[in-house]
Order: structure tokens, then C-alpha cells, then sequence
């Protein structure tokens, strides 16, 4: 069995969600032979140097995840819009393996193409700007090479500035737009999409070229939480509780 999540968004000002994932790692995670992260594991990363201090939130989570890996489950971490800066020693750290994206997985015998889900938002003009510029290298070597303070005060000035543009976004912008996903199977040469970001839980089919193709939408987590769990052809929804 293999499990797909994303949007899981730890922070240790959420601790209902931080004991949650915790129960699911000591829990339904190990019984999972691989298990995929497709994004947002963490609200935000201010860079690998936050794994300097061993007790910190982030060393912490990544010791958990570590404890699966060492127990055979296998991690492979495609980041987010929130957790793009996890480098190498995020990796180390955790057990995960880190996946370029996007990324075409063998899940249980069928390719499925893996992303955050962002890059399908394309009518949202002025997020795609921005993620354009932050994902640059010329932006992320200036933006490391600042202290980490003042690394996490931009980030906190930049949620909050999020926040208020979102409530004054039309909802549909901000959803996956029809034509970048029928390119993205055309492009990829799959049937199956699987992409989180959009918080909107879902199994959607698609006709494209004349073939059905399906995309399973990843939801958010919160109080519960919510994983795709694929054995053979048995692909559904489960809760996290």
C-alpha cells in the first residue's frame, strides 16, 4: 500500500494537527510500504539552518519522520509553496527522499504524475508572478544568506499579506484551471494526476484527446487530516483521526 499527502501545514502553533500527524506516523503510516508528501508538510521553512537546534519544532518533526523510514516505510518529499527552501539536510534529517517536480511515480503499477498543484492555478496571474520570482535562484541565494531572524519576520509579514489577498481573490482563480491540467497529462503521457494546494478534496475525471484520465486532489489538514491510499487498483480516500 502507498500513501499520498500534502497540505499537512505544522507549525507548533497548531498542535492539534502536530499530535495528529504524529498519531498517523506511529500509526496508519507504518503499515504503508511508501509513503509521499506532496507539499506544505510544514506552514512555512525558513531554511535548512533551522535544523541547527536539535529541539527545534522542525528538528523534532523530522526526528518522527526518520523513526518511519527507519522502520521501512519509505518518504519521498515533493515540496511545497510553503516548504520549497527544505534542502539536503532536511532530507538527512527526516529519511526522506526529495523529488524534483514534477515527478511521474510508479504507484502500484500505474504512473501517475506528482505535483504541489500551484503550477495548475495559472489564472491566478499574481501568484504565478510571485512564484516565479521566490523560486528563482538569484531570490532564494539572497533570501538564505540573511539571518535567520530576519528570514522569519519576512515570512511572517508575507502570510499575513496571503492571507489578505485570498480573502479578496475570486475562489475560482485559485483553483486548478481545466486547460493546464489536460496539458499537463498530454505532456506527461499519464492517466492519473495526483496534486494537493488547492485544499479542495476531490476525485475528478477528465476526458482529454478522447481518453479518460482521473485526478485525485489532495485535501488539507486541520483537526482531522485526510490520505490517498493506493493497493493494486484500490485507490480511495481515508481520514486521518
Amino acid at each position: 500500500m502507498i500513501h499520498l499527502v500534502s497540505d499537512i501545514h505544522l507549525q507548533a502553533e497548531g498542535p492539534e494537527t502536530v499530535g495528529l500527524f504524529g498519531r498517523y506516523l506511529s500509526g496508519q503510516a507504518r503499515r504503508a510500504k511508501a509513503l509521499y508528501i506532496l507539499g506544505d508538510l510544514f506552514e512555512y521553512w525558513p531554511g535548512d539552518d533551522c535544523l541547527d537546534d536539535p529541539d527545534s519544532f522542525e528538528s523534532r518533526i523530522c526526528g518522527r519522520l526518520r523513526q518511519l523510514a527507519e522502520g521501512g516505510t519509505a518518504i519521498f518529499f515533493l515540496a511545497g509553496n510553503r516548504d520549497f527552501l527544505a534542502g539536503g539536510r532536511f532530507a538527512a534529517a527526516s529519511g526522506a527522499r526529495l523529488l524534483a517536480e514534477p515527478h511521474v511515480a510508479d504507484i502500484e503499477g500505474r504512473r501517475a504524475l506528482l505535483l504541489h498543484g500551484d503550477t495548475l492555478c495559472t489564472d491566478d496571474l499574481k501568484y504565478q508572478a510571485f512564484r516565479r520570482t521566490i523560486r528563482s535562484d538569484n531570490w532564494r541565494t539572497s533570501f538564505l544568506d540573511r539571518p535567520l531572524a530576519d528570514r522569519l519576520a519576512e515570512i511572517a509579514a508575507l502570510r499575513e499579506r496571503s492571507r489578505q489577498e485570498i480573502g479578496e481573490k475570486p475562489a475560482d482563480i485559485m483553483d486548478a484551471n481545466g486547460e493546464a491540467v489536460a496539458a499537463a497529462f498530454r505532456e506527461h503521457g499519464v492517466d492519473r494526476l495526483v496534486h494537493g494546494h488547492t485544499h479542495r478534496l476531490g476525485h475528478h475525471l477528465h476526458v482529454v484527446d478522447g481518453s479518460e484520465r482521473q485526478r485525485w486532489v489532495l485535501g488539507d489538514w486541520g483537526r482531522s487530516g485526510n490520505l490517498l491510499a493506493c493497493e493494486g487498483d484500490d485507490w480511495r480516500f481515508k481520514t486521518v483521526k
